[in-house]
């Protein structure tokens, strides 16, 4: 970059940090990074933390938060902010100490979401990032938890990218988005259960074979009729212990994978996996307003369990597998 350019870039970048009310630490390297991606990137007027990118490429709402006890940031969602998003290619970031990849999740994924629950009192929608072994998850009080795993680094500000990653989930059968979740599981240091009547049916042209436990751990002897029939199980490998459930809902209710998990999470209340309902991005409106039936709400359900899209699974094993090599372990 001649030297001029990169003094403009500079000032450019020092411009936009005084008119932010975020740590300059953690804001100076994204927006630099931003700008040198979309050098016509500018903060948009009445707004902290709204940027345009220009060209038409959209918009993005910077959000930060230090990382508190049980690994878990907090942040607030201005209704006003949002409704600047609508109608545009726009994604929420948000940024936390020590971070190596910006957290990019599209706003398109979540607006039907945010219509569906009231802001606070103070006209934010609160949120948290948990930052879990099993995958990230954004918790949005009053809707629920979503896997947002597979949204970390630069690729979520590419509309291109993002839309060959959909068109290639939605082609994806209930045995593949398991066997994707199987792979992702190997991966990350689990051992894999699929049910006895599934495991034929897994397809090996999209990651190479792994293991499949053929039995599940003594522990969940009280509930085994009900979590052999789980899609995906994930078992810590050397322990055996439950470290996930996953329900591919394919075509069947979003309601009887949820209650699958209740029967799990009554019966063995001190094992606490991450239960995620697997589907459709058209399904997650109904995934919270299922998940949030007074039945699931009073068992503690609501706040464990996550959505998790099939474009998530897709993105998640390329980010894994890299840009969608096969599984080499």
């Amino acid at each position: 970059m001649p030297r001029s350019r990169l003094l403009l870039f500079g000032r450019h970048v020092a411009v936009m940090l005084a008119k932010s009310d975020m740590p300059n630490d953690i804001k100076t390297q994204f927006l630099a990074d931003l700008l040198s991606r979309f050098p016509s990137a500018k903060k948009l007027p009445d707004s902290q933390s709204l940027y345009d990118l220009g060209g038409g490429n959209g918009r993005v709402y910077i959000r930060y938060s230090k990382v508190h006890p049980g690994r878990r940031t907090f942040y607030g969602l201005r209704k006003t902010d949002l409704l600047q998003l609508e109608g545009h290619n726009s994604t929420i970031c948000f940024l936390w100490d020590g971070q190596s990849e910006p957290l990019l999740v599209p706003f398109a994924d979540f607006e039907d979401v945010f219509q569906t629950v009231a802001p606070a009192d103070d006209g934010q929608f609160k949120a948290q990032v948990y930052l879990q072994p099993e995958g990230a998850e954004l918790y949005l009080v009053k809707a629920g938890r979503f896997n947002v795993e597979s949204y970390f680094g630069w690729n979520e500000l590419s509309s291109r990218a993002s839309q060959e990653a959909s068109a290639a989930a939605l082609q994806l059968s209930h045995s593949q988005v398991q066997t994707l979740l199987g792979a992702i599981g190997t991966r990350k240091g689990n051992d894999i259960w699929v049910p006895a009547s599934d495991r034929a049916k897994l397809d090996w042209g999209l990651a190479s074979p792994f293991a499949i436990r053929g039995e599940l751990p003594a522990i969940s002897t009280p509930i085994a009729d009900v979590l052999c029939e789980v899609d995906v199980i994930w078992m810590k490998r050397g322990s055996g212990d439950i470290a996930a459930l996953f329900e591919v809902e394919h075509s069947t209710p979003v309601y009887s994978g949820l209650l699958r998990f209740n029967d799990f999470h009554l019966t063995l209340p001190t094992i606490r996996p991450r239960f995620s309902v697997v589907s459709n991005d058209a399904r997650r409106s109904l995934f919270v307003r299922q998940v949030n039936r007074p039945t699931f709400r009073t068992s503690g359900l609501a706040e464990l369990c996550t959505f998790l899209e099939y474009a998530n699974v897709f993105d998640w094993w390329r980010r894994l597998a890299g840009d969608g090599a096969a599984d080499t372990d």
